[in-house]
């Protein structure tokens, strides 16, 4: 069963198991000044949100370098991709911003044993997921 799966990517044990999920959201509340008084806030809506994903690869037990170069290829698209979680959860969709990865602990030929990588999404989307819901969206209404 897959942990979760960005566009055609599954993200489970054969491919890049993730270690830590890390979830970044902000609201704008930007300040008006005033005279003798503190600064006003007006709540405009939502900001920025973004997901951080990081793991350890081991070329014995994942996909290693295979799926990390499939995770670049779709970067390297600048499509946003839908990203739902192994429970059901849509969250959205998402663009790659970066892929970071370290190489450590090498074979006699020079490949790496050890990959931990970092992967940094970006929501494109506004919060009506609606068009993103197989059950209640057309055909047409799919995708990012």
């Amino acid at each position: 069963m897959p942990m979760m799966s960005l566009g055609l990517f599954l993200f489970e044990l054969e491919t890049a198991p993730y270690q830590s999920f890390q979830q970044q959201l902000a609201w704008r509340h930007p300040a008006n000044a005033r005279v003798g008084l503190r600064p006003a806030r007006q709540f405009l809506g939502n900001d920025d949100e973004s997901i951080h994903l990081s793991g350890v690869l081991y070329h014995e037990i994942t996909g290693g370098q295979v799926s990390l170069e499939v995770l670049r290829r779709m970067a390297e698209t600048g499509n946003a991709w839908v990203l739902i979680g192994g429970d059901g959860v849509i969250h959205g969709c998402f663009v790659i911003e970066s892929l970071e990865m370290t190489y450590t602990v090498f074979n006699l030929d020079g490949s790496p044993k050890k990959i931990e990588f970092s992967l940094k999404l970006a929501r494109t989307d506004d919060d009506d997921i609606g068009n993103l819901d197989p059950l209640t969206a057309s055909e047409e209404q799919m995708g990012c």
